[in-house]
């Protein structure tokens, strides 16, 4: 018994030793088919069974090459004749700016009066005649009026900002101010450069030099604008020593100053028209009337005003008030007619 197992365990020894070199064997094959081929003909990764050599890499090149000479070619054919397009079009520029249209009105305030084509002073001077300058426009109702802004050399008062707040602009944004100082620089040019159709004559200073207004003559202006046409602006120059104003009306057609109308105003018999809302607070009222005869009645004399009051308490005082400085004023005139006589 002891010797059957014994060859039994020899047995089984070696049949172990068999499997395992077998496995080895396979495994051996196995690593040998799955290497990697290490020929100087790989092929590129990501293709299977095929390989490329130096002539295909030069051929590709090439390919290359040629496709971007082709390109250059092309992009300078275009440059070529973008330039061309270009020296035609500024020829036509300038023999447009070379044109003069003697009945044309339109001003260019930089150095000198140059005339734009005639085709573009035409659609300029439509939309003058479209907008409200020269004559007005039938609206549906008041809230179809385009109001005014006014303007001095420094500050703007502004409507849109109603009773809530100071109509003054702080600070004033830098486009509309520059916009403002080339409508004032516009009608110095007008007024002391007039043409032949202005309706104003050149006037001589003391010394018989010509009389020249400048930014510090300038009064007040107004402006408004329709959003579909242009602004309108209204500008009042005065000399200190002249009893009369220069009105210049200038509208920006969506292009170029365009001048609308140059006048003289005089004033010497000028009314101004005065019209004060009221409704009780009579003590105010005689402060008022107070101020009115010392500044208005005394010094100018030229004054129409209108008291429109509200209700009926108080009104007989406010009538007293009225007909007491019109009895002063009767008094005045009385006394200026027996100065005249005498």
């Amino acid at each position: 018994m002891p010797r059957r197992g014994l060859i039994l365990h020899t047995r089984t020894h070696w049949l172990l030793l068999g499997l395992a070199l077998l496995c080895s064997l396979v495994l051996f094959m196995y690593l040998l088919e799955c290497a990697p081929q290490t020929d100087g003909n790989a092929s590129l990764p990501g293709v299977v069974g095929e390989n490329y050599g130096k002539e295909y890499y030069q051929a590709l090149l090439q390919e290359q090459e040629e496709h971007y000479q082709t390109r250059a070619t092309s992009l300078k054919r275009q440059i070529a004749q973008l330039k061309q397009e270009l020296q035609e079009m500024s020829e036509k520029m300038r023999s447009l700016q070379e044109r003069k249209n003697v009945g044309a009105n339109g001003i260019g305030y930089q150095s000198n009066k140059e005339q734009a084509p005639s085709d573009l002073l035409e659609f300029l001077h439509s939309q003058i005649d479209k907008a409200e300058v020269s004559i007005g426009a039938k609206l549906p109702s008041e809230y179809g009026v385009i109001p005014f802004e006014s303007f001095t050399l420094m500050k703007v008062f502004q409507l849109e900002m109603g009773l809530t707040r100071h109509p003054e602009e702080k600070p004033v944004r830098k486009d509309k101010r520059d916009e403002l100082v080339e409508v004032i620089e516009a009608g110095l040019e007008v007024i002391n450069n007039p043409d032949e159709d202005d309706e104003q004559e050149d006037e001589e200073g003391p010394l018989g030099e010509k009389l020249i207004f400048n930014e510090n003559d300038f009064i007040e202006g107004y402006y408004r604008t329709e959003r579909d046409k242009g602004t309108q602006y209204e500008l009042f120059f005065k000399k200190a020593d002249l009893m009369e104003y220069r009105h210049v009306t200038l509208f920006r057609p969506f292009g170029p100053l365009m001048k609308v109308k140059s006048e003289m105003i005089d004033i010497t018999r000028s009314i101004i028209n005065i019209i004060v809302p009221l409704a009780e607070r009579t003590e105010a009222f005689v402060q008022f009337m107070q101020n009115f005869r010392d500044v208005c009645i005394h010094q100018d004399k030229k004054i129409h005003l209108t008291v429109v009051y509200f209700g009926k308490e108080g009104l007989s005082k406010v009538k007293s008030i009225l007909e007491s400085v019109t009895r002063f004023i009767k008094r005045i005139l009385a006394f200026g007619e027996i100065l005249a006589l005498e």
